[in-house]
């Protein structure tokens, strides 16, 4: 039977799936829907670790991550959009190199599909502003043209992401957007899109 007691309360009672029962797997449920409120919580302490992050720039990625998302507001932006320009770096320290495609994994069960592909490849639209003086091709964008949602993915950059670099600037405190966060991350996982589920909504290229 499930709710075998464990040193951190009920646990189930196999050690290999197969093995599982009903009642296991309705205690996992139930636990995981515990665990799973939390979830923003967990994201707003995570983006605080941001702080004092990634040297060279006149802010640290925390700052830049509230300037960007003060920005979008400020632009009229919708809610989750806001969110999103708040969160779209906020897997900097872990992932680097694919920051973008990790927060949009985090952000794909909660918001449109729109917005999931925007922070996907905020990366190589930003790429615009500095490709060139790195070697590389600042044109590497252009691959998504003839998407949908290209020109919100050039708004998202211009408008919000690459000028929130700025030390002067009067940026909003990171609770004035927690009830954002918390509402976006209460919404029932993809309900807004659906297709999301599968992680290949808007994925292709045209």
């Amino acid at each position: 039977m499930g709710g075998k007691p464990g040193p951190g309360g009920p646990t189930v009672s196999f050690t290999r799936m197969a093995d599982g029962t009903r009642e296991d797997y309705e205690l996992l449920e139930r636990l995981e829907e515990e665990f799973t409120a939390g979830t923003a919580d967990r994201v707003l302490a995570h983006l605080r670790e941001l702080s004092g992050s990634l040297g060279g720039y006149q802010v640290d990625r925390l700052e830049h991550s509230l300037q960007t998302a003060t920005r979008a507001h400020r632009d009229g932006a919708e809610e989750e959009l806001v969110v999103a320009a708040l969160l779209h770096d906020i897997d900097d320290l872990l992932a680097p190199h694919s920051h973008g495609e990790l927060a949009a994994l985090l952000l794909r069960p909660y918001v449109t599909e729109r917005t999931h592909w925007i922070v996907r490849h905020h990366g190589v639209f930003q790429y615009y502003y500095y490709g060139h003086h790195v070697g590389g091709d600042r044109n590497a964008r252009d691959r998504y043209r003839d998407h949908p949602w290209y020109q919100d993915a050039v708004d998202f950059c211009h408008r919000w992401d690459q000028c929130a670099f700025d030390p002067d600037y009067d940026s909003l405190p990171l609770e004035f957007f927690e009830p954002m966060v918390r509402r976006v991350f209460a919404r029932e996982p993809y309900s807004l899109a659906p297709r999301n589920r599968g992680g290949t909504a808007g994925d292709d290229v045209h």
